[in-house]
């Protein structure tokens, strides 16, 4: 296929967990330095359960500042639930797919009745709040937003943990789905949102087809996060880790 739009999960794809992308001035083969080179040939989006608070400070921080590079860049923060454009000088996110306060209070619920069935007590020190009101979506990271890294990484490696809350989580929020995101989150939607939501929505947005559309994302297997945009995107490539990804973006600028 010839793409004409490059799609991007953040965490695990783009960056490490929670990390702002790789943005040294002296290494023109940093993620920031092959994103910026990207955007002059190639229309980018950019998804993911994070807020847009985070893809600005993971992503946005740390890219080029030049207005008609920026207009081919497309941000889907919490799973697509808003569309961001750049234009007038500043980014554009017209608020969609808002939660109501009783759906919000009934997801809260949800997370005591399982936390107490499966047995997780709240860390006595964590880094910022566990359970995260987004708007369109609720998240929970099981030591904060912003725990460090290495304590990230070292509490569910193999999502075992997330995949059993998420299976009483079911129980409780039928009409609600939930998604394993990012080294510690789960993130609630209602059910319809999801990757292949919102990266049907950018592409109504362009007109264009699904087949010009190229996904790249580290959960890509059954039941991963990024797994929904197999059903949209004319190709996804999965990844391991930024570093994988730096070389297909590498591969797409020959």
């Amino acid at each position: 296929m010839t793409p004409e739009i490059i799609a991007f999960d953040i965490d695990g794809t783009l960056t490490r967990s929670k990390s702002p992308i790789e943005d040294n001035p002296n290494v023109d083969t940093d993620m920031s330095d092959l994103l910026n080179k990207l955007l002059a040939r190639y229309k980018v989006a950019i998804i993911s359960g994070a807020s847009f608070s985070q893809f600005k400070n993971q992503i946005l921080t740390h890219l080029t500042k030049d207005a008609d590079l920026l207009k081919n860049l497309y941000l889907l923060p919490t799973n697509g639930s808003t569309l961001c454009t750049y234009g007038e000088e500043d980014w554009q996110c017209p608020p969609s797919d808002q939660l109501s306060e009783d759906e919000k209070k009934k997801i809260y619920e949800a997370f005591d009745k399982m936390f107490a069935e499966v047995g997780f007590v709240i860390p006595q020190h964590v880094y910022g709040e566990v359970i995260e009101d987004r708007g369109s979506q609720i998240t929970f990271s099981a030591f904060g937003q912003s725990a460090p890294l290495e304590v990230k990484e070292a509490w569910d490696k193999d999502h075992k943990k997330r995949e059993e809350m998420i299976t009483v989580l079911a129980k409780y929020l039928p009409d609600f789905a939930s998604h394993i995101g990012g080294a510690t989150s789960i993130d609630v939607t209602r059910k319809w949102i999801d990757k292949a939501y919102g990266l049907e929505k950018l592409l109504k947005y362009l007109g264009t087809e699904s087949t010009h559309l190229l996904f790249v994302g580290d959960e890509l297997q059954p039941g991963g996060n990024d797994s929904p945009a197999l059903r949209v995107a004319g190709k996804c490539i999965a990844v391991k880790n930024p570093e994988e990804t730096k070389k297909i973006i590498q591969g797409l600028l020959v």
